[in-house]
């Protein structure tokens, strides 16, 4: 009896599908990687799940099932590109940062997201006409510049219950500041000229943020 017990199922084994969860993680992560990479190169519809398949290094029913299908993992890829550049703690409670320098490291993440050859070939691909009627435009909207649209608009409400800020469409607020931040430069960038000078570049978040400040920061007076 005591023989037989341990032949059976001794409690190790039942631990051995540990290690593996790091061993999907990975795999997973090199999916994102191949399809950002496959979905910027080609374009979505020119992008098989079998290419990112191989492109990653795992098999297309792996792929299949760690996003279902090739939308999520294009909603998944933006996703997580957006997080990667501009991560949740950027947005976090940080009382103690001044404003204008939280503003500031916002607006820098943001700049280098949005100007990276990827970012500016994706622009590209989704302002597409091919596109133009297809889900995929509001896909990227929802899955990256929403989520950062609505993560800054909750610091923004921090920050006016912090009576720092001044603001009557938070919403509205948020969007100009995104909107400030690309401004001539990116759309230079989208249309083929070289990168601006990085003094060029952060001469215009500066003025961009200060304009921010200007048009919503409450005076020391009335705080």
């Amino acid at each position: 009896m005591t023989a037989s017990r341990k032949a059976a199922a001794p409690p190790e084994t039942a631990k051995t599908a540990g290690p593996g969860r790091p061993k999907d993680l990975s795999k997973r992560a090199a999916i994102l990687e191949a399809a950002s990479k496959m979905f910027t190169q080609s374009g979505f519809d020119g992008t098989s799940m079998d290419q990112i398949a191989a492109e990653a290094g795992v098999s297309k029913l792996t792929v299949y099932s760690h996003f279902g299908d090739k939308e999520a993992l294009f909603a998944e890829a933006i996703k997580t590109y957006c997080e990667r550049h501009l991560p949740p703690m950027l947005f976090e409670p940080s009382p103690a940062t001044p404003l204008r320098e939280r503003l500031m490291t916002i607006a820098q993440a943001f700049w280098t997201m949005i100007s990276a050859a990827e970012a500016v070939q994706g622009h590209r691909i989704l302002c597409s006409p091919q596109l133009s009627n297809t889900p995929l435009p509001r896909m990227f909207w929802e899955a990256g510049p929403q989520r950062v649209h609505d993560e800054f608009a909750a610091l923004l409400r921090r920050r006016i219950g912090a009576g720092e800020l001044e603001i009557a469409d938070i919403e509205r607020a948020a969007g100009q500041f995104f909107a400030l931040l690309k401004g001539e430069p990116h759309a230079q960038i989208v249309f083929g000229y070289d990168d601006p000078e990085p003094a060029l570049v952060d001469a215009h978040l500066q003025a961009s943020v200060d304009l921010f400040l200007r048009a919503y920061a409450r005076s020391p007076s009335h705080r």
